[in-house]
């Protein structure tokens, strides 16, 4: 099973997609900043890491390079509602996958499975 640490600040959208997420039969830990996700990071394994851009503490783009460096194998896709944090994400972490709120959760789950596609894709 795909393990998803989730990083959201807003707590509506954190609820929903931890549960959206669950039913969809993944195994999702969420926080609710990027300070809070560095500790499972370091202590578990995680095949994605799931955040928003913008946070409290610690972006997501900041996390996503603490991730890189602690859990090099854990992919990252970031979630944002701002255009202009989307293309600084590109740049400042090439490999992630960006996906812009608002999203129906049908395409989330599609680009989660799409990224692991290719994963499997790859080490054959």
């Amino acid at each position: 099973m795909i393990r998803i640490l989730l990083a959201e600040d807003d707590d509506a959208m954190r609820t929903y997609l931890e549960r959206s997420l669950g039913n969809a039969g993944y195994d999702v830990v969420a926080v609710d900043r990027g300070t809070a996700a560095l500790p499972f990071l370091e202590s578990e394994h995680f095949d994605l890491l799931l955040s928003d851009i913008v946070m409290p503490e610690m972006d997501g783009i900041e996390l996503a390079q603490r991730c890189a460096e602690c859990s090099p194998a854990t992919r990252v896709m970031f979630i944002t509602g701002f255009a202009a944090v989307t293309l600084r994400a590109s740049r400042e972490a090439p490999r992630a996958k960006v996906l812009s709120k608002p999203f129906h959760l049908r395409e989330l789950v599609l680009e989660v499975e799409r990224l692991f596609e290719d994963a499997a894709t790859i080490s054959m």
